[in-house]
């Protein structure tokens, strides 16, 4: 007869098993971003600056640009569909729409920049200074941008307004969670697109789609029930409802967001780098 694993030897094989599991699939994306992180930040901001060198009004186009589109959504629904909370007045409503709208800009330029990020690169794929893997990661951080000087625009309205509560530091996790995630979506998409250049086209054109069907302009509660359950597709309704809740209205978002929201996060980050780092290994023969 086999004789049965001692109880010690089964758990010391669990614990060998997850520490195999940690170092080789869980640590390695977290230890490259720390390990790289001043190249990463030296790289960020000298694109930020280039990419604005060229313009007339330069950098002040990071505060145009939210404003801008702030304006549009509070003009189409104050005073086209003039919708109304009971709740809410006119420039709570405005700051509600701002939570959300701040988030969307920075999670669609970080698509914007990052789908063909590694075809522009194609430079820096046998680099070994400047790894590729990195180089999905700088667009994503590029287009973060926007959202933090959005943020600082949005931080300040709410002082103003008296909404700011204990609550409100949690954006930062938030924000944390919407990063880890773009970049882990932008390993994936970035390495498709080396041989589906479609991709990047894709891209543009679901944007503006997820601007529709995100609820930046409106709450859960406005959407008809039988359509509640297609929200939980869309990634961005988790993030969105996320800030909504801790900087405006002053709750903490229930389970059935949170859970999502680091789930998604966490491991679209893992497994944009376990995929991209098995894809990396033919980009030479395509770009």
């Amino acid at each position: 007869m086999l004789k049965k694993p001692a109880p010690s030897q089964f758990f010391r094989h669990f614990l060998n098993s997850f520490r195999i599991l940690g170092s080789d699939i869980i640590l390695p994306p977290f230890s490259t971003l720390w390990r790289h992180r001043a190249m990463l930040y030296q790289t960020t901001i000298n694109e930020i600056k280039t990419r604005h060198a060229g313009s007339v009004l330069g950098l002040f186009w990071l505060v145009i640009y939210p404003l801008l589109f702030l304006g549009t959504y509070a003009i189409v629904y104050l005073y086209i569909f003039k919708v109304r909370f009971p709740t809410l007045g006119a420039n709570d409503y405005v700051a509600l729409i701002f939570c959300g709208l701040i988030p969307f800009l920075g999670f669609s330029e970080a698509l914007s920049y990052g789908v063909s990020s590694v075809v522009a690169s194609a430079n820096l794929i046998k680099n070994t200074l400047f790894p590729i893997e990195l180089v999905p990661v700088k667009a994503v951080l590029v287009g973060q941008a926007t959202q933090v000087v959005g943020m600082i625009l949005l931080v300040i309205a709410l002082i103003f307004l008296g909404k700011l509560s204990i609550l409100s530091p949690l954006f930062l996790l938030v924000w944390i969670c919407q990063i880890l995630f773009s970049i882990g979506l932008i390993w994936i998409l970035s390495s498709l697109n080396v041989y589906i250049r479609d991709i990047q086209n894709i891209v543009a054109v679901l944007t503006l789609i997820l601007m529709m069907l995100s609820p930046i302009a409106y709450t859960e509660a406005m959407v008809p029930a039988a359509m509640r359950p297609f929200l939980a597709i869309n990634p961005l309704y988790y993030i969105i409802i996320s800030y909504q809740s801790v900087l405006m209205l002053n709750t903490l978002p229930a389970t059935r967001i949170l859970i999502p929201l680091f789930s998604m996060s966490v491991l679209t980050f893992i497994g944009g780098f376990w995929f991209f780092n098995r894809m990396k290994k033919v980009f030479s023969d395509y770009v």
